[in-house]
């Protein structure tokens, strides 16, 4: 006979396991919904012209948006190549050296406070301190303030991918006589590869849909992103602009650069994902 106590235990498992499975599946429901609408709006919107010509005033038939799509690249390239390197130092002393002093705690808890931020906030302070007193905006801003929001996400996911890591690897490589350092760069940087790559492909996923930020810094450009000094032309504000607007071109412009972003993301993630199994194994 089971006894009442374990009982209990079962069933508070048993109802454990359906909530969190039924939660699962809901959260699987409205991605694969919200992919489906992108897929099924947006694909009528992509040709050749989409992604070589300028866009056309309203009204006007054809037109693309290659420049916000070339503004977009070169935005989000210059915030990761800003944030992954100061993103990667701090989760390597958070890890390494730091421990649980007072000043890695501390680092902590205002990396999480900035985790938690509202990316309009960022986009308010990149304003304040680059577009104001330059008098224009630029790509460069929205540069700096997408790399903001992506350092606390790389920087924890650094700290945890490395805290994965045995310490017997760390030990048996100082026990060889290597420098701190080079343990940190050739042992564990390379155990941990797989979920650093993962934690700067989650961090680029985050931006990659950012509007507010940019509207306050890189705001738009109907011309090609020849200089990131001046308001450059993206993809996000791009959206916002003609989604709101009453032309169906321009609404379908839109839908298809939202189809680009999101599949754009899930692509890339899949192949990464896919080439760093096959060097595992």
């Amino acid at each position: 006979m089971i006894p009442k106590s374990e009982k209990k235990r079962i069933l508070v498992d048993l109802i454990i396991r359906i909530i969190s499975a039924a939660s699962a599946m809901l959260g699987l429901f409205i991605l694969l919904w919200i992919s489906y609408e992108v897929l099924i709006r947006g694909i009528g919107a992509i040709n050749w012209r989409f992604f070589t010509e300028l866009p056309t005033p309203p009204g006007v038939g054809g037109g693309g948006l290659a420049n916000a799509i070339v503004g977009t690249l070169l935005i989000t390239v210059l915030a990761t190549l800003i944030s992954v390197p100061f993103g990667f130092l701090a989760g390597i002393y958070l890890s390494e050296f730091g421990g649980n002093s007072k000043f890695a705690q501390w680092v902590r808890f205002f990396t999480n406070i900035l985790m938690g931020t509202p990316s309009i906030i960022i986009g308010i302070f990149v304003y304040t301190i680059l577009v104001r007193p330059l008098g224009h905006f630029s790509g460069y801003a929205g540069a700096v303030a997408l790399a903001i929001l992506m350092l606390p996400l790389v920087a924890r996911t650094t700290e945890d991918m490395l805290q994965l890591v045995p310490s017997a690897l760390r030990e048996s490589a100082l026990a060889l006589g290597m420098p701190r350092w080079k343990v940190t760069i050739n042992v564990v940087f390379r155990a941990a590869r797989k979920g650093l790559i993962t934690g700067t492909l989650l961090a680029v996923a985050r931006i990659s849909g950012e509007t507010a930020p940019l509207l306050f810094t890189a705001l738009n450009s109907p011309y090609w992103p020849q200089n990131l000094g001046r308001a450059t032309a993206n993809l996000t504000v791009t959206i916002f602009n003609y989604a709101m607007s009453p032309y169906s071109d321009w609404q379908n412009a839109a839908w298809g650069a939202s189809f680009l972003i999101t599949f754009g993301v899930l692509v890339t993630t899949l192949i990464v994902r896919f080439f760093l199994r096959e060097k595992h194994e």
